[in-house]
């Protein structure tokens, strides 16, 4: 019963649930007011994605005719409950673990296509010629991200296990534990082009310039999404605050879980500091310098650059470097 109370408050408050969709959407209103500026622009205020989610409960609902209904309802849920799991999972380093006995690389891998796949489920329920041009291209931007996020991810796995004496360690809690007693894998150059392979992955598993082709709006209006109105479009903002902060939140914790105090309120707000800090120089200075790839062009680099990087870390550990 205990357990069942434990993993209902990381679902539902923290480190997922209700602490993980401010967060996500604070630093989305962070991301519009730092690219305006670096734009010459004055851009909203921080609180705007929180104002734009209430407008959002209260606007009608509108089903198109030619949408295959249970799909087109089932697929915001889809997507917010995934990644909000996703995201109890996720330790906050010095503060907490995560669910118990859960929160290992494996599941996460799991768990982390699911809105990219509810979006692919939107488009293709949605009866909108947009919409399937957004669900091909999702798949795709898919498929070329999630082979580097695989190889990333064992990556960490092999050289944690190597030291351990295991042939690969998939505990968040074990990685933590190794780098608070040998470093950062930040900081130690064998895993820099595992690193630098996952801050390209931030971009293009979120959907941000220069790999947003699948919701282009001067392209296809937005894609999967553009028949989506009311509490459901809601849903879909949400899932994709929650995904900014597990993405974010898997960098910190592969990468630099260190801790600064052994008060958990500093090390929440020094984990809360490294996410924005990692969301400022991936995304948003990356989105307000660049224009947006070609399918084709986005396919082509992730298969060429950061699989090649996340493939190279990989090679290195392997053989004991």
């Amino acid at each position: 019963m205990l357990d069942l109370l434990v993993g209902l408050l990381h679902l539902l408050v923290f480190p997922g649930g209700l602490f993980a969709l401010v967060l996500g959407l604070f630093l989305k209103g962070l991301d519009r007011r730092v690219e305006a500026r670096l734009q010459r622009r004055v851009g909203p205020p921080l609180v705007q994605p929180f104002l734009d989610l209430a407008k959002l409960c209260t606007k009608e609902v509108i089903i198109p005719s030619s949408a295959m209904r249970g799909a087109f309802l089932a697929a915001p849920v889809v997507a917010v409950a995934g990644i909000a799991v996703c995201a109890a999972l996720l330790p906050v380093p010095g503060v907490t673990d995560g669910l118990p006995r859960m929160g290992d690389l494996l599941v996460i891998f799991y768990l982390f296509p699911i809105p990219a796949m509810a979006i692919m489920l939107a488009g293709s329920a949605s009866g909108s010629p947009y919409g399937g041009i957004g669900f091909s291209r999702e798949m795709i931007m898919m498929l070329a991200y999630e082979i580097p996020l695989l190889m990333i991810m064992l990556t960490v796995a092999m050289k944690v296990g190597a030291a351990t004496g295991g042939g690969a360690e998939f505990s968040l809690t074990a990685i933590m534990n190794y780098q608070a007693a040998h470093g950062s894998f930040g900081l130690t150059p064998v895993m820099w082009p595992a690193f630098l392979a996952w801050l390209a992955f931030l971009p293009a598993t979120l959907g941000v310039p220069p790999f947003d082709q699948p919701e282009a709006e001067t392209e296809i209006l937005e894609g999967p999404l553009l028949e989506y109105s009311g509490v459901l479009l809601a849903f879909f903002h949400m899932a994709s605050a929650l995904k900014m902060v597990v993405a974010l939140a898997l960098g910190v914790v592969l990468f630099f879980p260190g801790t600064i105090s052994d008060l958990p309120a500093v090390n929440l707000i020094w984990f809360v500091v490294k996410c924005g800090l990692f969301m400022l120089f991936a995304l948003t200075v990356v989105k307000s310098a660049t224009g947006r790839f070609r399918i084709e062009q986005a396919l082509s680099f992730f298969l060429k650059y950061p699989a090649g990087l996340a493939l190279l870390s990989l090679v290195l550990v392997w053989m004991g470097c």
